[in-house]
């Protein structure tokens, strides 16, 4: 029995030595943790503000992906984050991007549109749609790099889906705000419109002018109307760097004069004062509607109707001899009084007329 046991044992330690590396003693369990360093430096890069990405669609999934350049000259301004690797921290940065892709972190993209489209000269810097890469290799001469991992979603985020339902409510619930708060939010989002739509025209008119005069692209806050960017990138106010070549004189020309003449057509179009006052006048009714809106005045509107239908269906409203005016009539004590004095009045003309025509009768 002790013999077996022994044998037993001795099977049992031959197994787990099987399942260790050739080339190392580790167990299986620390290689799979040493494994997960790979992850956790894809997530750090990642999560980086200085990686420069942008968003496509790859076969109809939305995906964040960046250039191998990109990547390159990322790792080469902090090698600091290659210490997550430990042991591999002395890898290249081909073989890191490399390994990355064998583990599936990574996928190889290229461009769907590779042909230059109508007056372009050089096809576009970030494409809106890719497609998968033959050859699953690590590349910096155009090539694209997709994130096939979900990107777990930081703190702001998570709060702000939670909050999210509670705004919703209580924008629904603008109508029974108090007056004052009613006006606060009213001239606040008001503002904020205002401010929105004159910053864009002011950017418009700045680039058309600089682009007609001068015939360079010149967009001040490039990034105001990206999708895709930090609240530092999205107000930066340094106008983004030129790409192409200047336009010809003749586009200019044209637009000049395109510009000019829907500046005259608006002009010779636009409202006197008499319709810019019931414009203004309508506008304010709407507003003051919304602003004293209650639900005390909801209701008795709706009772209101209420009456009026009930008045017009009810068919004792009617008089006999086809008029369908109402004929309800508060009466006052006062009128009753009146009424029954004038009454009175006629009942005795009436008797006095009867007995002036029976006296000459009488007399005969």
């Amino acid at each position: 029995m002790r013999e077996m046991k022994k044998s037993g044992a001795e099977k049992k330690r031959v197994r787990k030595s099987d399942n260790r590396d050739p080339n190392t003693d580790t167990p299986p369990r620390k290689q799979a943790a040493k494994k997960d360093v790979f992850q956790l430096f894809a997530e750090k890069v990642r999560n980086h503000k200085e990686l420069e990405s942008r968003w496509a669609v790859l076969q109809e999934t939305r995906v964040e992906y960046f250039r191998g350049k990109d990547f390159v000259s990322f790792l080469k301004k902090h090698p600091e984050l290659k210490d997550i690797l430990e042991s591999d921290s002395n890898t290249e940065i081909d073989d890191i991007a490399n390994i990355l892709l064998s583990k599936n972190l990574l996928v190889r993209c290229d461009r769907v549109v590779k042909t230059l489209r109508p007056g372009k000269r050089k096809l576009s810097t970030w494409p809106a749609h890719l497609e998968i890469f033959p050859d699953q290799i690590f590349s910096e001469n155009d090539a694209f790099f997709a994130w096939t991992f979900v990107n777990r979603r930081p703190l702001w985020q998570t709060l702000l889906s939670f909050f999210w339902p509670v705004l919703t409510l209580a924008i629904c619930l603008f109508p029974v705000y108090p007056h004052q708060a009613k006006l606060l939010i009213l001239y606040s989002c008001a503002g904020i419109l205002l401010l929105i739509l004159s910053l864009l025209s002011l950017r418009a008119a700045i680039f058309g002018a600089i682009w007609i005069l001068l015939g360079k692209s010149v967009w001040f806050f490039p990034n105001i109307l990206a999708e895709e960017a930090t609240l530092r990138e999205l107000f930066r106010f340094w106008p983004k760097k030129e790409e192409g070549e200047r336009p010809k004189w003749t586009a200019r020309l044209f637009y000049a004069v395109v510009a000019v003449l829907v500046i005259l057509l608006l002009r010779h179009h636009a409202p006197d004062e008499a319709a810019r006052a019931r414009y203004q006048k309508r506008v304010y009714n709407i507003i003051d509607d919304v602003l004293e809106w209650s639900p005390s005045l909801a209701l008795s509107g709706m009772m209101e109707k209420q009456q009026t239908v009930v008045n017009t269906t009810d068919p004792n409203n009617n008089f006999t001899d086809g008029t369908k005016e109402s004929t309800e009539k508060v009466v006052h004590p006062n009128d009753m009084d009146e009424e029954i004095f004038s009454e009175q009045q006629v009942d005795e003309d009436d008797i006095r007329n009867v007995e002036d025509t029976e006296s000459p009768s009488t007399s005969q």
